[in-house]
């Protein structure tokens, strides 16, 4: 039944869509039909945009790009939010420059770094980066602290080392907080994909610049079938996120 209620919503407004669409009560050129965007779906992958640019090809140069900038996240954010979480002269030295930085956003970013990386691969992962970086730092850290002391203090009573206390108590207890970090982390990433693509690609490839090269052709359809597809690999990463935490927890 909770199957049933979580894909008749969805359905329902597909099928509103469609009829308004169809009524007219919409001009064509400010919103295309479902059945337009699945056409549009069809076209990205045997034509292309621009043509030969099929849309599988957009979707692995985005993935590529999307993992390298929260993988280059995931391997600062983590260490530095551990290093944070657990020294406070690290926390004091830190901090202020972090809690400065973190309230900038990403887009902000996008004509510094430009000018540092050029245009192409290198600038729009630095921007992804960015997006990913602050929510896995910020989970890191606040998972480290929120460790309750009681749980040090009965393994300092046991004889364990502080190399033990990190290994087997701290590490551990935090891990929760760190895969939310983890998993919102890749969220802004993949959010951030378009905006960083706007810094320019060299290769014709990205799911963001092939919705710019729709954009400049007047394609509604095939905008609208680009939003579909980044919306719908969200869903999956998330997933597949969700679904690694979940056997991480249980192995602890």
């Amino acid at each position: 039944m909770k199957n049933s209620l979580r894909h008749l919503c969805p359905l329902a407004i597909l099928a509103l869509w469609q009829l308004v669409c169809m009524s007219g009560l919409v001009a064509p050129g400010k919103l295309a039909s479902p059945l337009l965007v699945l056409q549009g779906l069809g076209e990205l992958e045997t034509i292309g945009l621009p043509p030969g640019y099929f849309l599988h090809a957009h979707v692995l140069y985005s993935l590529k790009l999307v993992g390298a900038g929260f993988l280059l996240a995931l391997a600062s954010g983590v260490p530095l939010g551990i290093l944070i979480g657990g020294s406070r002269t690290a926390r004091t030295l830190l901090s202020p420059l972090l809690e400065f930085l973190r309230p900038v956003p990403p887009l902000a970013w996008i004509p510094l770094s430009m000018l540092w990386f050029g245009i192409g691969f290198p600038s729009a992962c630095f921007i992804i980066f960015l997006g990913a970086f602050f929510p896995i730092l910020v989970n890191t850290t606040a998972g480290v602290m929120n460790v309750p002391s009681g749980l040090v203090g009965a393994a300092q009573v046991l004889g364990a080392s502080q190399r033990e206390i990190w290994q087997k108590v701290l590490l551990p207890a935090s891990l929760p907080s760190v895969l939310i970090g983890v998993r919102l982390g890749m969220g802004i990433a993949w959010m951030t994909l378009v905006a960083a693509e706007f810094t320019g690609v060299q290769d014709g490839y990205g799911l963001g610049y092939m919705i710019m090269t729709a954009r400049d052709l007047q394609r509604l359809d095939l905008i609208l079938a680009g939003m579909a597809v980044i919306g719908l690999i969200g869903i999956l990463i998330e997933r597949l996120l969700a679904l690694i935490s979940r056997q991480l927890l249980h192995r602890r």
